[in-house]
């Protein structure tokens, strides 16, 4: 079969199916449906997975993972999954869903940390502080035209964190956790592969020194 003669319409190009991203779309599934479940159980769900310093202090640990699926409200919710599907999605394609759902574990760790060690009475619901870490885990990794993207990004963020009823501490936790993940991404997966279990080991430990009033802004306790 020789060369199309010419004037002949050159073949279509082949479209690649965008990659699926089982973390971002479960994290969306996740989120909506404990919104779903809230709603109908008049908010005791978001009291029973919401992230509460007294709470935590009593042992319930889980509240700094559960409280990211919990929204306060409709506007809240897709506000919030926006960003999932705008950069989690892809940052997930990117990187791939393994680093990725360590990148969203590291975020929701800092995230906690950060609230509970600057407003540990406030109780602090959404997935806000993991996405986040989401963009502190991309600067590092990110080209030069991205970086600046993310800066904009980051100003815009930063802006909204001190609005009334917004956690700038738990924005500022997760970018912060975010921040090391990328810097390990970038050093190549044998050390990721090392790093990222110390991360995430070292992430559970001030949680439950902070959650547990261990450690303050004033030092060990």
């Amino acid at each position: 079969m020789g060369p199309p003669k010419r004037g002949s319409p050159a073949p279509a190009p082949v479209r690649q199916p965008a990659p699926f991203t089982p973390v971002a779309w479960g994290l969306v599934v996740a989120c909506v449906g404990v919104f779903a479940v809230d709603a109908l159980s008049h908010r005791h769900l978001a009291a029973a997975l919401g992230l509460y310093g007294p709470a935590v202090e009593r042992g319930e640990l889980w509240r700094a993972l559960t409280g990211t699926l919990v929204h306060g409200g409709l506007l809240h919710l897709a506000f919030n999954l926006s960003a999932v599907f705008t950069l989690g999605r892809v940052l997930e394609a990117g990187i791939g869903s393994f680093r990725f759902a360590v990148a969203t574990l590291a975020g929701a760790l800092g995230s906690a940390c950060g609230a509970l060690l600057f407003d540990f009475d406030a109780a602090t619901i959404g997935i806000s502080g993991v996405i986040l870490g989401w963009g502190g885990a991309l600067l590092p990794i990110a080209t030069r035209a991205g970086r600046q993207q993310i800066f904009i990004w980051l100003a815009q963020v930063a802006i909204l964190s001190f609005l009334p009823g917004v956690s700038w501490a738990a924005h500022l936790g997760g970018f912060v956790f975010g921040l090391p993940c990328g810097q390990i991404m970038r050093a190549g997966p044998r050390v990721f592969a090392t790093a990222a279990p110390i991360l995430l080991f070292v992430g559970g430990v001030l949680l439950v020194l902070i959650g547990f009033r261990k450690l303050t802004l004033g030092g060990l306790a």
